[in-house]
């Protein structure tokens, strides 16, 4: 065989569209990180510093992408069964991770701002800013169009990720505006709080995600009590148990379970309903469904608390 093994769904993922359009989108955001950062230090802007390490941590996120994006087009092997799909949730976990850390980072330094105010260049502020929101559009754009041809969770993160940027963008110039009229320059620290608390929620809910899927939670899509339900309505099935439902990746069920099957009835034919039920009604393909006979397996204690119940 040319493979390592034979699986009936394949735990790998080849997108070529997905991978140009995350190299576009990481050379533009790089590029513009940059440019943010001078222009932060030369107009001693908190909120345009506060936004360039957003972007920062836009590269970091999209690196990881492209890492998982090439390790997921890698087949199974028999050290990794399941292939390289995961390293897409250890890369969102990272991710997150890194957003609360500069976000907390943000919030020291605007504490700091409050405290010693520091004037602001507005014309300087003004351009990167107004730089920051074209750059963000387009990038916008393209990740958008991205996601209508090819189903891809992490460029679906990162179109969300950088909406959020060019919110942070109006944000700046928004503040910018405020300075030149009024001279209140806490504007400046109170804009990057607020972006800071921007990028903590997203790292926060990024980190949760990825430790539900991290720690084989169920999905919280799904509900585990419904399905088996479902399974012991079908014909045949005396009772359902060790049951487990999992997400290899973001978009990749995996449920095992144990049946009680009536004692006349044929355990390929049950299994083949079972399956068809819960590809039809969940999407879930990879499945594995062992039979069992409370006469033939020794099931004693379980029979006996399910007795009770």
């Amino acid at each position: 065989m040319e493979n390592y093994d034979y699986h009936h769904l394949p735990h790998m993922k080849i997108q070529k569209k997905s991978k140009k359009t995350l190299w576009t989108t990481l050379v533009l955001t790089l590029f513009f990180t940059i440019v943010e950062i001078i222009g932060g230090l030369i107009s001693h802007s908190l909120a345009l510093l506060s936004d360039s390490a957003h972007m920062a941590s836009d590269v970091i996120a999209l690196c990881f992408s492209m890492i998982a994006l090439y390790l997921a087009s890698r087949p199974p092997n028999k050290h990794y069964t399941f292939g390289y799909l995961r390293f897409e949730i250890i890369a969102s976990f990272l991710n997150g991770l890194t957003l609360i850390i500069i976000s907390i980072g943000i919030f020291i330094e605007g504490i700091k701002r409050f405290i010693h105010p520091e004037k602001i260049d507005f014309q300087w502020m003004m351009i990167i800013a107004s730089i920051g929101l074209i750059v963000n559009i387009i990038l916008t754009i393209i990740l958008y169009r991205s996601t209508k041809e090819e189903h891809n969770l992490n460029v679906k993160s990162a179109l969300w990720h950088f909406f959020g940027d060019l919110l942070n963008s109006v944000g700046v110039i928004v503040s910018a505006i405020i300075i030149y009229f009024t001279g209140l320059y806490f504007f400046d620290p109170l804009i990057s709080m607020i972006i800071g608390f921007v990028i903590f929620t997203g790292g926060a809910k990024i980190v949760h995600e990825s430790y539900l899927i991290l720690m084989d939670a169920v999905p919280k899509e799904l509900d585990l009590e419904k399905i088996r339900s479902d399974i012991r309505h079908l014909e045949g099935i005396e009772d359902v148990h060790e049951m487990h439902l999992w997400n290899i990746a973001t978009d990749q069920y995996s449920l095992t379970a144990h049946v009680f099957i009536k004692k006349n009835d044929e355990p390929l034919t049950i299994i083949k309903t079972i399956n068809q039920m819960l590809k039809s009604k969940y999407g879930i393909i990879h499945s594995t469904i062992q039979t069992e006979n409370p006469a033939i397996n020794d099931h004693a204690d379980y029979i006996h608390q399910a007795q009770m119940q």
